[in-house]
């Protein structure tokens, strides 16, 4: 019996797990498992670092290959430092090249040796363009009496992009509209065949004399600084005036009964319908009041439009390269009533304008209109006139509009886009005598222009924004935008 219970006993101990060698096996594999975390996480690290070494070398490289292709003899891999170049903008697009403030202009070296062509740039698609003089105010009622810009319907204003060999449009200078000049001023104006144009409104700037322009500029160029009867007395009381009409090289030329309530509007006028106002010049550079030319005209003609055989030159927006980026900017600036701004884009979103990617024809939709250097052929007074009904009818903002108005025409209209860089270096940035504000600029609902406010709404301009339009506006969804610089 004694043996049995042995014998039981001894199995139940059998049966038991051993606890003591099951621990010694969980402490053997957690004692393999730790240097091999050991390793994974030194190897991770070395990774890291490895890596991060790589991606500095990596960089030094691509700066040193970019330099070295600056000085390089093909033209593949100079392209890469030429501002101008296909290349450049590709890379300036995808954020990998960041294009300076100011750069060297490529000017010729001598004014005296610069061949003026002798034959006029062929005219393509429009070889007759006449104007409508008479207002006809039964395209809308809501006005009687004669408007600057005319009024203009939706039909006439869709119908002004269709381009044909002989047209007539709108473009300003209605009989009785405003911005008359003097009969002498006419008379002088005659004789200008090359023009430096510029123009001061409401007394906001001071005439600022251009620098470096050689003897045979000085002979060859009408300087036409425009202004209106306010800016004329400002002008007199504050710097030394000629005979009443010279202020330094610049000839005043003076616009009498302003077209527009708003100044911004009434300085369109001379910068957009340069060859309206002077009608015998063949060619024009628009420089804005507040700058100083510091570069010889005559070489300006000859780097944006002659060597590249280019009939209209505007600069590149330095921010922005998207419609819709800018009118967002300028609304929260305070540039203009922000729900006109966003109506103006909404009829350029349903009239099919899409905002500007690389795909598209043109550098940029947004350029810097402070300087405008053209031709005076008829396409490019269709352009100008095209671009100043736009500014008419909607907001006095012109960057908005430019981009449509080549969007409409279809590719037809061809112009250089030069780099921004150039444009800074140009002419120096002169502060405004005083700061100009709008009550209108301040507007954020249209709720503020009912009642007491409804004098706020201008009278002679932007009636485009409060016309009816002929569709429906309300489901327009204007695109989203992604402010990608510090200005917007």
């Amino acid at each position: 019996m004694d043996n049995d219970v042995h014998r039981s006993v001894s199995l139940r101990a059998s049966r038991r797990p051993d606890r003591s060698v099951d621990n010694f096996q969980i402490k053997d594999k957690l004692s393999s498992d730790y240097p091999m975390k050991i390793i994974w996480k030194r190897g991770f690290i070395r990774l890291l670092l490895v890596g991060g070494i790589l991606w500095m070398l990596l960089i030094l490289a691509v700066l040193l290959f970019h330099i070295w292709t600056c000085q390089s003899s093909l033209v593949f891999l100079s392209a890469i430092c030429n501002k101008d170049s296909t290349v450049f903008q590709m890379l300036h697009t995808m954020g990998l090249v960041t294009p300076p403030h100011r750069c060297s202009i490529p000017l010729a070296s001598d004014p005296e040796k610069v061949v003026i062509p002798e034959k006029r740039s062929p005219s393509k698609f429009v070889q007759s363009l006449s104007y409508f003089e008479e207002d006809d105010a039964s395209t809308n009622g809501s006005q009687s009496f004669p408007l600057f810009g005319g009024h203009q319907s939706w039909e006439q204003r869709d119908d002004s992009f269709k381009l044909k060999s002989s047209m007539k449009v709108h473009c300003g200078f209605m009989r009785n509209g405003g911005a008359e000049m003097s009969p002498k001023d006419k008379e002088y104006v005659k004789k200008c065949k090359f023009v430096v144009a510029s123009g001061i409104f409401d007394g906001y700037d001071t005439p600022h004399q251009p620098s470096n322009v050689s003897p045979r500029s000085k002979k060859l160029f009408c300087f036409l600084m425009v202004v209106d009867e306010i800016s004329l007395d400002f002008i007199k009381s504050n710097v030394s005036v000629r005979d009443d009409e010279w202020v330094g090289i610049w000839r005043l030329i003076v616009l009498k009964n302003p077209p527009y309530d708003e100044p911004r509007r009434n300085g369109k006028v001379p910068k957009i319908l340069t060859h309206r106002l002077f009608p015998q010049a063949l060619y024009s550079i628009w420089i804005d009041g507040k700058m100083e030319l510091i570069v010889d005209p005559l070489l300006m003609l000859e780097r944006y439009l002659w060597r590249g055989k280019h009939t209209f030159a505007i600069a590149q927006h330095k921010h922005h390269k998207n419609i819709y980026e800018e009118a967002d900017s300028n609304k929260r600036r305070k540039r203009y009533a922000r729900p006109l701004i966003d109506h103006h884009m909404k009829i350029y979103r349903y009239e099919g304008l899409e905002p500007w990617t690389p795909l598209k024809q043109t550098r940029s939709d947004v350029p810097e209109g402070a300087i405008i250097i053209r031709e005076h052929t008829p396409l490019n007074n269709l352009f100008s006139c095209l671009w100043f009904n736009e500014v008419n009818l909607f907001t006095p903002r012109d960057q908005l509009s430019f981009g449509f108005v080549v969007y409409r025409l279809k590719g037809s209209f061809k112009f250089f886009m030069f780099p921004n860089c150039e444009y800074n270096s140009i002419f120096i940035l002169h502060p405004h005598t005083r700061e100009h504000s709008s009550k209108i600029e301040w507007v954020k609902s249209l709720n503020e222009f009912k009642g007491n406010n409804s004098g706020l709404k201008e009278s002679r301009g932007g009636l485009g924004l409060w016309s009816p339009y002929p569709a429906d506006l309300n489901s327009v969804v204007l695109p989203p935008v992604a402010r990608t610089s510090k200005a917007g």
